[in-house]
């Protein structure tokens, strides 16, 4: 088996990275996570995983992120939402077991609440519903405010290499697609949550919130105590790998 790549795309000239491995389904597809790419740790894991037992699995870059084209300022909710939804119209057939990272867990519940005839179930990794809200909007200061309201911009700081330009646009969009207002989140596919006790990022408590809301009864909600946002190490992958295999098989 191998991993074959390409490029989707989309109706305003933007073109999606992505890489496919032909198996057995469910396909699985990943969501990354904010400003990060299919190249990752996780990610990669996962393809090792599907190459070696023969798995369908579907990973690719949002708008503006990895290999894909577009500016990341453009990007919005809206736009890396519809994105996932494209690639899983045209990149995969029947049943989807979708793994969403960080902001991929709240573009995965968007999308499972969009075709919840296609969702499987779900693993999600640290997920951060509503962040642009909940998370990002509180923590700016009074001179990323200024920034915003000046420039539409502001340069967030990020522990993980240059800073994110946080749009006007980002948060006034993804203010549209909260999910943890509502009583329930009317997602009924059983869902894997794992998440690190140590996340700077995402708090577990926030975690918890959406393992909490989501309608269906079979959530399970995996504390690692130690564990830090990304979750990448050894031990974390198989985790993951584990979560995985169980909803697949």
């Amino acid at each position: 088996m191998s991993e074959t790549s390409g490029y989707l795309e989309r109706p305003d000239g933007e073109r999606l990275a992505w890489r496919k491995v032909d198996g057995r389904g469910p396909a699985v597809v990943w969501l990354g996570g904010f400003k990060s790419d299919m190249a990752g740790t996780k990610a990669q894991a996962l393809a090792d995983w599907a190459l070696a037992n023969g798995r369908a699995y579907v990973r690719f870059d949002y708008l503006g992120h990895g290999e894909s084209s577009g500016a990341f300022e453009a990007g919005t909710i809206t736009r890396w939402r519809e994105d996932a939804l494209a690639v899983l119209e045209a990149l995969t057939k029947g049943p989807v077991v979708l793994v969403g990272s960080s902001m991929g867990g709240w573009i995965a519940c968007l999308v499972a609440m969009a075709v919840p005839e296609r969702i499987d179930a779900m693993v999600l990794i640290a997920p951060a519903p509503d962040f642009t809200e909940k998370l990002m909007k509180p923590e700016i200061p009074p001179e990323g405010l200024a920034d915003l309201a000046r420039d539409g911009v502001w340069l967030r700081p990020s522990e993980y290499g240059e800073p994110y330009p946080i749009t006007r646009a980002l948060l006034e969009d993804g203010a549209r697609w909260s999910i943890l207002e509502a009583q329930e989140v009317p997602i009924e596919a059983p869902v894997r949550i794992l998440q690190g006790g140590e996340d700077p990022d995402v708090p577990w408590s926030h975690a918890l919130q959406l393992a909490h809301a989501i309608k269906g009864p079979d959530v399970v909600f995996t504390l690692i105590k130690d564990g830090d946002h990304r979750l990448s190490r050894p031990q974390d992958i198989d985790r993951l790998v584990a979560a995985v295999e169980e909803l697949v098989s």
